[in-house]
């Protein structure tokens, strides 16, 4: 097995298993094997043609138990000839290591188990260490932490705080942590009306005016300026379609997509409500029906600042000397399902190339991230 505390080295055997998601590819398998050996009760858990690992060193149901959380699944490469070495190789070049997953997140599942693994063996902890993996982060994240979760609660598997190990960083380590996402809503409109001759527009109820007013009315609303942890929400208008490949032809219906990123001054229910309203005002002013779904990835949510924040900033600080700030940008993670069961903090390497052809990530940080992990976790245990 070498040497199961290299973070490096288990990088690199994690980037060769080709874990498109929702392929498995391996990496579960591998990452079973390093845990058990090392002690840890493992438990495979599959769910929807998805693998899952969830694995405990220590008493279950411990008062005192730090979890952490990630996925060995990655998005797929694009096209091959565009990346300068193999996406599945983990390539070393002048301290990069190159490969899908390099950066979001083999190397931070790869730095916490390491970390993880030298403070049960080295110092063993009153208390349990928890490592949650799913191979379902990238795609639709249902069989993925949600199963985790779901036969955590059936087995009676308890998290005391959890630490979720997602890039973190926009520009150097150690520069911000997340306590908290905004929330993800996409709504998908219909506008219906009436086809006819472009020549004779009396003829027919045209929905491509009553879309685009509607979607005007959407994306000029200011939704909020942000409250005390969050920025202001956001509305995207993401495409509008008609599929009228005739130029004198009033098409009977038009679609368009909006996708809507909100702060903890809403929800999702209360956006439905918004959309309703405005797309039954836009209705009545052009005699057009316009109708729409709705598709939740996720609620806004904040764990407050407070103990377990404070330790992990406090360890992030005497690792890379760098305050981190307390942020809740970024799109949504894993950690959106964890904040209902306990609290969850998330810190991680700088994200630049992921999902980026020659995703990659500097080695040195590898090393630096377990640091940070192995900090967090003696802190957890000395508190």
């Amino acid at each position: 097995m070498s040497d199961l505390t290299d973070p490096v080295e288990l990088t690199a055997k994690l980037i060769k298993c080709p874990s498109v998601t929702p392929a498995e590819g391996g990496a579960i398998q591998l990452l079973e094997s390093v845990l058990t050996t090392a002690g840890f009760d493992c438990t495979a858990i599959n769910r929807g043609g998805v693998s899952n690992l969830f694995a405990r060193w220590g008493a279950k149901g411990h008062t005192k138990t730090i979890a952490f959380n990630g996925h060995t699944d990655v998005v797929p490469v694009g096209d091959i000839a565009d990346w300068s070495s193999d996406p599945f190789g983990a390539e070393i070049r002048d301290g990069w290591m190159y490969g899908r997953g390099a950066t979001d997140m083999k190397s931070g599942v790869a730095a916490f188990v390491a970390a993880a693994i030298d403070v049960v063996s080295e110092t063993p902890p009153d208390g349990a260490v928890i490592v949650t993996i799913t191979g379902d982060e990238e795609g639709d994240a249902i069989d993925g932490t949600i199963a985790i979760l779901d036969w955590m609660a059936a087995a009676g598997e308890k998290m005391s705080v959890c630490l979720v190990g997602e890039p973190t960083c926009p520009e150097n380590m150690g520069d911000m942590m997340k306590i908290g996402r905004r929330g993800s809503m996409t709504a998908y409109f219909t506008a219906t009306g009436v086809q006819g001759h472009s020549a004779y527009p009396h003829r027919a109820r045209n929905p491509l005016p009553a879309m685009a007013r509607l979607m005007d009315r959407l994306a000029r609303h200011e939704l909020d300026t942000g409250t005390e942890h969050f920025d202001a929400s956001t509305l995207a208008v993401t495409t509008i379609d008609t599929g009228n490949p005739a130029n004198n032809v009033i098409p009977a219906s038009c679609k368009a997509t909006v996708n809507i990123r909100f702060n903890d001054e809403h929800s999702s229910e209360s956006l439905t409500g918004w959309l309703t309203q405005e797309a039954a005002k836009v209705a009545d002013e052009t005699e057009i029906d316009l109708d729409f779904t709705t598709s939740v990835s996720g609620e806004s949510f904040l764990t407050p600042p407070g103990e377990f924040s404070d330790l992990v900033a406090r360890a992030v600080q005497r690792e890379t000397n760098r305050v981190p700030e307390m942020s809740t940008s970024g799109g949504t993670s894993d950690a959106r399902f964890i904040k209902d069961h306990c609290p969850v903090v998330e810190f991680g390497l700088v994200g630049k190339t992921m999902h980026q052809v020659d995703e990659r990530v500097e080695v040195a940080q590898i090393h630096a991230l377990k640091s940070v992990y192995r900090q967090i976790l003696d802190d957890y245990f000395a508190s």
